[in-house]
């Protein structure tokens, strides 16, 4: 088993607008970039070695991801599993729609209200999937190893909740997974 840690992306310009953005492709915010380059020194000074840095191919990660690697000089490969959940219908809306376009279908976690189930949008249960594949396949590529994964949110609590052996609602409702926070699974 790789010893994996996962990193969420820094504050992207839909995070600052709070417009729910799924698979959109925005850049990072001034905030968002400033949050990469403290996280990267901050993994830098902590010295943990990686056999190798995975990202998500949306700009918001990659930005992330390119500011830490340039730091402890490695560079990032891209796994479009590691992409966001697809929130559907609910892409490009504010934070505000999640009510009228996902009805009763919602859990409140301790500093997010998540939708469930939207017209287009990926289930939790086919996110939960997909992150019991990427651990599978990193835990068999690099056992033993260190592995830095920069994501998202969603993927992020999916991967966090494989990991622990809990349900995807369980991880849904474990502590709020910050911009640019690392998490050891």
């Amino acid at each position: 088993m790789a010893t994996v840690y996962v990193c969420r992306h820094g504050q992207d310009l839909d995070n600052l607008n709070g417009i729910l953005n799924g698979h959109r492709n925005e850049p990072l915010s001034e905030l968002g970039q400033t949050q990469a380059k403290a996280v990267a020194d901050k993994i830098k000074e902590e010295g943990v070695l990686f056999d190798a840095v995975y990202v998500s191919p949306l700009q918001r990660a990659r930005q992330t991801a390119e500011a830490i690697c340039e730091r402890i000089g490695m560079e990032a490969q891209v796994r479009d599993d590691l992409i966001e959940r697809n929130f559907g219908v609910l892409s490009g809306k504010p934070y505000a729609d999640i009510p009228k376009y996902a009805g009763e279908n919602i859990l409140q976690g301790d500093n997010v209200l998540y939708f469930l189930e939207v017209e287009g949008g990926e289930s939790f249960d086919d996110c939960f999937k997909r992150a019991q594949r990427v651990l599978e396949d990193v835990d068999r590529r690099h056992a033993g190893k260190n592995v830095l994964l920069v994501c998202h949110g969603d993927i992020g609590k999916m991967l966090l909740a494989v990991r622990r052996g809990v349900s995807w609602r369980e991880g849904l409702l474990m502590p709020y997974f910050a911009n640019t926070e690392v998490m050891k699974l």
